[in-house]
Parts: C-alpha cells; structure tokens; sequence
C-alpha cells in the first residue's frame, strides 16, 4: 500500500504519519493492521515541491488530503482550502490514477447555527463539491469527514483548539480565561480519529448519508474541561489518579494534558514518613481502589505488629528477603492463641501475601545488611482520623 498524506506536519497529519510509520516499520503488531504491509508513505507538507506532488499523486494508492487553511490574517486565503485539494485531483487526473481520496472537512461547512456565513466554512464546503465532482467523473472512491473540534498530542495551542490551549496553560500556569464556561464542545480524541482512517485505508469506512464518520464524539463544556485539567495537575500534590476508565473522556483528556508537560517536568517529590525502622511513601491514591505505596525496611527492622477491621492489603516484596507473619486475631477453642503462619518471600521470586481483616501481622527484614523493599497495595485509602490499624504483638 503506498500513501500520501498531505499536510502531513498538522495535527492530524502528524498523529497520523506516526501511525502509518509504526505499521510501515513492523512496531505495530495488531493483526487487523497487517494488510497494509508492504507500506509505503508519501509525506508532502509546505516545504515540498509540486513536483513531488505530481509524483506521488500518480505512484500512490490512497490520499488523505489534510492539508488546509485554518487561521490566515486574511480570509481571501482561505482560498487555498480548495486550491490545495484542487492541486492534488489535477495530479491524480493527470496520472490517470483513480485510487481513493479523503478528505478532511469540518463542521463549519454545515454553515448552520454559529458556523452561518464562515469563510472557512465556505471553503470547506466548495472543496467537498469539488471532491465529489471528481469522483463521479473518475469513478474514484471519495471519503469526506465533516470532523468536529479535535484535540490530542501534538495539537499546538493558541491556535484553534481551545482544549489544547486549557492544556497548555495549566500544564505551566499560565494565565487563561473562560468566557462561558457552559459553552458545550463537541470533541473528537485524535487516537480515534486515526484508529478510523486506518479503517478507512483498509476499506472500512463508516458512512452516514453522504459522510464518512469518526468517534466516539464527547459533548463536554468548556467549565468542565477545565475543572478536570486543574483536577489532574493537582493530583501530583493529592496523589488522587483521576478516571482512567477505558473509554472516558477523562482518560483521553489527561493523556492529552500530560502530553503538554515538557522533559524538565515530568518529576514530582513524594513525602516519606521514616523512622529508625526505615520509610513508608504513599504513591498513589484513588477514590474507589485504595492506595499504592513503598515500605523501605532497614536491616533488622520489623514492621506492622497490627491489625485491621476493614482494611486489607498485599504485600509484594520486589527487593530482600522477609518473613511475614500471620495470625488470626483471638483464640480457638481451647484458649489458646490461634497459630502464626509464616511466609519467607524474596525479591527474585515474587510472590503476593495478603493481610486480611481481623488478622494481625508483621514484616522482618531478614538481612543484616541489606534494605528490604515492599510494594503495597491496601483496599482504602488511609485516613488519620479513622486508621483502622491496631498495635497488636504477633
């Protein structure tokens, strides 16, 4: 399969050339993306020249035309919305190559509601005419996406994504302003836009009428965008991880938010609570799947001696040698201290224990030397006001 993409240094454009490489290139092994290969990609953007052009419209067996004018200083250029798509059917034409276009619209060619007398709208409306025109008479495949506000990695802000420029500005406080926090947004993730032109490539579109599709669309406010961009960055201090469930908006915003965040940032100190028997360091929090945490044994040290109500946990020893110890709250039938389990865990085989509720335990670590570190994961979220955790000797 060979592919042009014009406009091919843009937003989706670069969202997109990254894709097709992965799959060119063998790093994407997703069986549905295997027909494309052998691939090869045409990257045409301002810098190159018509006769670059000319060539590849007439070796290559798919465009996606992304090219366009969003935010000229005058709007007589956005003129080039349609000489642009204009430039590529000549070429085809001229080659005599029939292979299948798509074309990236936007919503503003509706022309209805707030988009009624858009300039760009306009243009973006004669280019549709235009493509379509070209592939009643060639008896080409077309492929038009009326696509709706887009936001993403890569997606440069001040410009013409509001999100991306919310995204910026909290990532590195920088100053912004809300003019209607109810204005709603209809907003397409860039990694579903890409996801359905590969589907496109490979001759599954999905069509509605006249139109090609994208989605899922989310219908979310400029109010509410905000408050979950301002949620994320203040998670590093709360150590709350927002909603990442598949799907969600807020999954897709925050991967967009974090892609605003440059090299030198990406760092954030935690607070570890130590004693002479080492550290305990709280790493993440969420709001219905309790905490993660580092414990750090010194030599010798034991830890825990307690026991849980409601709580439980798993410890996961990843570096040393321990030995945990289990015993069940009470005594058994006779009077006596029910027995004490004991689990010898290393850091080279890992293995999970769990302390369950009304369980007292401990942890030793066995090396005179050596610290002893253990991940853990408890069920809720620690609260100072409410522990749940008993001074118990085991």
């Amino acid at each position: 399969m060979r592919v042009l993409v014009t406009g091919a240094n843009g937003f989706v454009g670069k969202n997109l050339c990254a894709a097709l490489e992965c799959i060119r290139d063998g790093k994407d092994r997703r069986s549905h993306v295997r027909a494309l290969l052998p691939l090869e990609l045409y990257r045409y953007d301002r810098a190159n020249s018509p006769d670059e052009l000319a060539q590849w419209c007439g070796a290559c067996d798919f465009v996606f035309h992304l090219a366009g004018v969003n935010r000229p200083k005058d709007q007589v250029e956005f003129a080039g919305n349609v000489q642009g798509l204009e430039d590529v059917l000549r070429c085809l034409e001229a080659a005599d190559n029939r292979c299948p276009v798509m074309l990236a619209s936007f919503v503003q060619a509706t022309l209805a509601g707030r988009f009624a007398g858009s300039a760009y709208g306009k243009s973006k409306l004669e280019a549709e005419r235009l493509l379509r025109a070209h592939g009643k008479a060639h008896g080409s495949r077309v492929l038009v996406y009326r696509l709706p506000n887009l936001y993403g990695k890569w997606c440069r802000p001040n410009y013409n994504s509001a999100v991306a420029t919310f995204c910026d500005a909290v990532a590195h406080s920088k100053p912004y302003v809300v003019n209607d926090p109810s204005t709603e947004l209809e907003l397409l993730y860039i990694d579903d836009l890409v996801e359905e032109l590969l589907r496109a490539l490979l001759g599954r579109e999905r069509r509605e009428g006249a139109f090609c599709v994208a989605g899922p669309t989310n219908h979310v406010t400029l109010g509410r965008i905000v408050e979950l961009l301002e949620g994320f960055k203040a998670s590093r201090t709360s150590l709350l991880v927002p909603d990442v469930s598949p799907g969600s908006f807020s999954k897709k915003l925050l991967s967009t938010f974090q892609s605003y965040l440059e090299p030198h940032e990406l760092s954030y100190a935690l607070d570890a609570r130590t004693d002479e028997r080492g550290s305990f360091v709280e790493v993440l929090k969420t709001a219905d799947r309790g905490q993660v945490s580092v414990n750090v044994s010194a030599p010798g040290a034991t830890k825990g001696r307690h026991w849980h109500h409601s709580k439980w946990e798993k410890f996961l020893v990843v570096s040393g040698e321990a030995l945990i110890r289990v015993r069940k709250l009470g005594s058994d039938a006779t009077g006596e201290p029910y027995p004490v389990t004991e689990y010898h865990v290393r850091g080279e085989e890992p293995t999970v224990v769990e302390m369950v509720p009304g369980h007292v335990h401990s942890i030793e670590n066995l090396s005179d030397e050596r610290e002893l570190v253990t991940l853990m994961w408890a069920n809720e979220c620690f609260d100072p006001e409410q522990p749940d955790t008993f001074y118990e000797e085991i």
